[in-house]
């Protein structure tokens, strides 16, 4: 299926120059002469880059059949990701460098969709937010006040800041867009 670069949202993946790209960001701008571009912020998936590029917006792109296959995380060797398909129990191998930031968010058990495109892994999609054990913390400082923040490690090896109230060996929901404090568990 067609789609031209006028149609592009957010979220969208096409192929571009035989990889399969995902629109980050779009803004359509109308220059005084001549046709109107786009410009986009786009990822490309076999890879994680990000680029910014300009398109004709009548260009058009063939979009990305991308499919989510959810399975389970089994475990970790040598920097390489197992993940189990629970129905069919065909396992998946990713490697440190596909898995990224996401590491940090990742645990035994935890349910996950890859993405896959023409029988390649791409990456992972996690949940919006993960429940992480913090395992390093300092004691609360008494008389502080309650919107400030204190560096805390969890389990899986994230750094980030929490609330004062937070002690060691607490469960916290961390989110993982960005990795920041998302509440008690």
């Amino acid at each position: 299926m067609a789609i031209e670069a006028g149609d592009f949202r957010t979220g969208l993946t096409v192929i571009v120059d035989g990889d399969p790209w995902q629109v980050i960001e779009f803004m359509h701008v109308k220059p005084g002469k001549g046709a109107a571009i786009l410009r986009t912020k786009m990822r490309n998936l076999r890879t994680g880059s990000t680029q910014e590029r300009n398109f004709n917006a009548s260009t058009k792109f063939e979009a990305a059949q991308i499919t989510k296959q959810l399975v389970q995380f089994s475990y970790m060797v040598d920097g390489v990701y197992n993940f189990m398909d629970m129905e069919t129990f065909e396992t998946y191998e990713l490697s440190e460098e596909q898995i990224g930031f996401n590491k940090y968010f990742i645990r035994d058990g935890l349910e996950v969709s890859l993405m896959i495109f023409e029988g390649s892994v791409l990456n992972v999609s996690l949940p919006a937010t993960v429940d992480l054990v913090v395992e390093q913390t300092t004691p609360a400082i008494k008389g502080a006040p309650s919107t400030q923040t204190k560096d805390a490690v969890t389990d899986t090896g994230l750094t980030l800041r929490v609330p004062q109230f937070i002690e060691q060996g607490e469960t916290i929901s961390v989110s993982t867009a960005d990795g920041k404090y998302a509440g008690r568990a």
